[in-house]
């Protein structure tokens, strides 16, 4: 049951004694004080409110109990206002408590943690517990959140200074929640780092910002601040509590209080704005909030990319921004600088944000050996638009300037580029021409050995660095040298048959393969076709070593490569790292499902399985993943299901749980079951295609829960998969799956009226330019759509009216351009608008 503030405002003032009138909480904004929250553990929410009758505050309980509200409980208040009134777990996780802030002054406030028990409401919080300003958050603490609420309470002191501590309920008392100290601190050492830039001589300001520095670990900061407020002549609150401090700091940096500078690592949360990232340490205790789009790994010089509101930006270990979430995207730094795209193109930036080139480049590459390669264009004689590749330095600057057909990266201080047709060219760091090959194909460089092919079409070989053929032509595909060895294909026709050379062109692994990796540390994969007639369908790999030695069956279905003697591999049932014996390694966990496995700390393990992030320690303990239930108002919940039959073929699906009509829910989920393509598959037979689904929550309002439900079906060997996109919109009191018809009056014309909109945009904005001509001939009356909080939104699907590249072409309707049409009386409009 989810209620508007009107409504509740309505039912509330239906039960006040005459004279009586619900008082106003001021702030964050001012709001009635009434909340809806179940406080009985039944799942059906209750409503509490605070009212003034005769200068005295009442609380009053409402419950709804045969089909209408009732009086449950009238408790007299304190003071005269209400300045909190909210509901949380905090005792316990199975039900809310009430939580009441009763106004005694200006600014101070009574703390009220009520329990329903069966004598009624019992306010289980000391007389004594006074705040200014409360802040009530479940807490990770050192195993993470334990869906109990800590109450972090900011007393006033003196000027804007607060004290503030943190609670929790624990064992039938409040106790300090000391455990969560690093996670909410960084916030108050914040607002003070603020107040000391702003009054610097303030003496009551550094003491606050050492205190919440030393409870954050932040201890050398904390430090130099204590030491700032014993600087001033009448040091505050007193010379002796500062040096009480300062020792207290001091023995923290020698113990284990110290605040970790390792790396954080990205976590993803499911919420009712979609999926949204954050970080966490490496005992699993979040130190980020995920309120992220999107959020990268920390790179060795403690920057990560994450992505905000759609925009792309880069942060520290802090959290803090060093590059404003502003662009496109941010590629990975390398060599101290990374690119970025926004509207105007491609540039380079440095690791403080500063935009090194001069202009805005069609593309540009990640640095390496201290070039960029970079493309430009400009008119040629025919009047189009070619394509010349240069190379920028560290400091923007064309340093190379665009005059090449095709080009590398540099290795080594050179860099192999093609000058026109035929014609190749090795260059230096300057540019300066070192050899000249007079071929159709030079490839990169390897080990001092090229691939090339002497015309097109023809086979390959390699050259060495002077352009002398050092292994005639002979291979279908060659590839670079590395470590003194080459992966090369002799098939003749579609199927493949990859062996591996040396440097004079004898083979070390006979050609016999579907495929071949290279992994590094002396170590190979032989891949194996599944299915020898269709070899595009993939391969089962062996470890070999660099003899051709095979040192195990064909029994994975992916493998990483090797660092540190480890390699992620995956049967397709479980996902393991190997040493190199091939074999798993001793001592680290075995994680159901196919993907990858990473060592990213001593004791922490990254897996991305089965399109899921989480960690587990050596032992395989759990140390973070995705949660997998979507607290909606009570008593409405999302919850994911998982759905994997074979190897190539896995679903995440939805599921709606707190519907009141128990065969309506069980119709609704079996629905959305179908519509994720939760379907019978072979489960030992090897799919000619691979299918991922996976949903996600894009509008929750009220009554109006969305779900997008995306899939992509990749035929083995194709250019590229086709990826789907429906929309379920429910209504959670009825369980209704609605219908665009259903937005609008009956008997409207709402297909000719979007179909002019729609056709008016790809004609006038110029974003729809990629629209096929002639393509669009107005909508269907079951035009693919979602809604958002002020729009309606028409999409098409792949190919139907534009090319592959431009996805689900989208417009956006406002509410307001259609209102005359829009039923709103009926159950969608208002399901969103009660």
């Amino acid at each position: 049951m989810s209620m508007s503030e009107p409504l509740l405002t309505q039912i509330v003032k239906q039960q006040l004694p005459a004279g009586a009138s619900v008082v106003t909480i001021l702030k964050p904004v001012e709001h009635p004080a009434i909340y809806a929250a179940d406080l009985t553990g039944d799942g059906m929410p209750e409503i509490a409110a605070v009212y003034k009758l005769d200068e005295e505050l009442t609380l009053l309980i409402l419950k709804f109990v045969q089909g209408q509200w009732t009086k449950m409980s009238v408790t007299k208040g304190l003071g005269y206002n209400a300045t909190l009134l909210t509901a949380a777990p905090v005792t316990s996780t199975a039900r809310n408590n009430l939580i009441v802030g009763w106004q005694l002054g200006s600014i101070w406030s009574k703390l009220a943690v009520y329990e329903w028990t069966e004598a009624g409401l019992t306010d289980v919080a000391p007389d004594d517990l006074y705040f200014s300003h409360a802040e009530i958050i479940d807490m990770p603490g050192q195993h993470g959140r334990d869906g109990k609420v800590e109450i972090a309470l900011w007393t006033h002191d003196t000027g804007e200074a607060y004290r503030v501590d943190i609670i929790r309920w624990q064992n039938g008392k409040w106790v300090p929640a000391t455990d969560v100290y690093m996670y909410y601190f960084p916030k108050v050492v914040q607002y003070y780092e603020q107040l000391t830039q702003h009054y610097p001589d303030y003496t009551f300001y550094w003491y606050y910002l050492a205190d919440a520095q030393y409870r954050a670990g932040l201890l050398p900061a904390a430090l130099i601040s204590v030491q700032k407020a014993l600087n001033f002549n009448e040091p505050y609150p007193s010379r002796e509590a500062l040096l009480e401090l300062e020792k207290q700091i001091k023995q923290g940096m020698g113990g284990s209080h110290v605040r970790e500078t390792t790396w954080l690592f990205p976590i993803s949360v499911r919420t009712i704005q979609g999926t949204r990232w954050g970080y966490m340490d490496a005992q699993g205790r979040i130190r980020l909030e995920p309120v992220l789009d999107d959020a990268r790994d920390f790179q060795p010089n403690g920057l990560a990319v994450v992505v905000k509101d759609g925009k792309a930006g880069v942060i520290n270990l802090n959290g803090q921004y060093v590059v404003q979430p502003v662009y496109d995207s941010i590629n990975s730094f390398e060599e101290e600088r990374a690119i970025v795209i926004d509207t105007q193109g491609f540039k380079m930036i440095d690791e403080q944000g500063h935009v090194l080139t001069k202009k805005a480049y069609p593309f540009i590459a990640n640095m390496k050996d201290g070039r960029a390669l970079f493309y430009d264009t400009s008119g040629d004689q025919a009047g189009g638009d070619v394509s010349r590749y240069g190379y920028l330095d560290a400091a923007g600057h064309e340093v190379i300037r665009a005059q090449f057909s095709s080009a590398y990266d540099f290795s080594n201080g050179k860099a192999v580029v093609q000058v026109k047709d035929n014609v190749f060219a090795l260059i230096d760091r300057n540019g300066n021409r070192l050899a000249t090959y007079p071929f159709a194909y030079v490839g990169p460089l390897g080990d001092g050995l090229l691939a090339f092919q002497k015309e097109t079409p023809g086979k390959y070989g390699y050259i060495d660095e002077q352009g002398q053929i050092r292994i005639e032509p002979k291979f279908t595909t060659a590839l670079p040298f590395r470590a003194g060895h080459a992966i090369v294909n002799t098939a003749e026709d579609y199927k493949s048959i990859y062996g591996v050379i040396n440097r004079q062109g004898a083979f070390v692994i006979q050609p016999a393969y579907n495929d071949i990796r290279d992994l590094g540390e002396q170590r190979f994969a032989l891949g194996q076709a599944i299915d020898p007639e269709q070899p595009f369908i993939g391969s089962l790999y062996a470890i070999a070593d660099v003899n051709g030695r095979r040192l195990t069956e064909f029994i994975y279905r992916d493998v990483g490569d090797y660092k540190g003697g480890l390699a992620s591999a995956s049967d397709g049932r479980q996902t393991v790292l190997l040493d190199l014996s091939g074999r798993p390694a001793p001592g680290y966990p075995r994680v159901e499902g196919s993907g990858t496995l990473e060592v990213v700390a001593p004791d922490l393990i990254k897996a991305n399985v089965d399109q899921r992030l989480s960690y587990v320690n050596r032992s395989g303990q759990i140390i973070w993943r995705q949660n997998k239930i979507v607290p909606l108002q009570p008593p409405y919940r999302v919850r994911e299901e998982k759905y994997k039959p074979n190897p190539d073929y896995l679903v995440y699906y939805p599921q709606v749980e707190g519907l009141t009509d128990q065969v309506v829910q069980l119709a609704l989920n079996l629905k959305l079951r179908n519509l994720s393509q939760v379907k019978p598959i072979p489960a030992d037979q090897k799919l000619d295609y691979s299918y991922t689904g996976d949903f996600d929550i894009t509008f929750y309002q009220q009554q109006l829960l969305q779900l997008q439900l995306t899939g992509y079906n990749y035929p083995f060997g194709a250019a590229h998969g086709m990826p789907t996109m429906i929309y379920a919109i429910i209504n959670l009191s009825s369980g209704q799956l609605y219908e665009l018809k259903d937005l609008f009056k009956p008997n409207s014309d709402y297909v000719k009226v979007l179909s002019q909109i729609v056709g008016d945009q790809i004609k006038n904005d110029p974003q729809y330019s990629y629209v096929f001509p002639d393509t669009y001939e107005g909508i269907r009356p079951d035009q693919p759509f979602f809604v958002t909080a002020d729009a309606l939104h028409l999409y098409f699907n792949p190919y139907e009216i534009a090319p592959y590249a431009a996805g689900f072409p989208t417009f956006t309707i406002p509410f307001a351009q259609i209102r005359d049409i829009i039923d709103t009386e009926g159950s969608f409009w208002k399901a969103f608008h009660m």
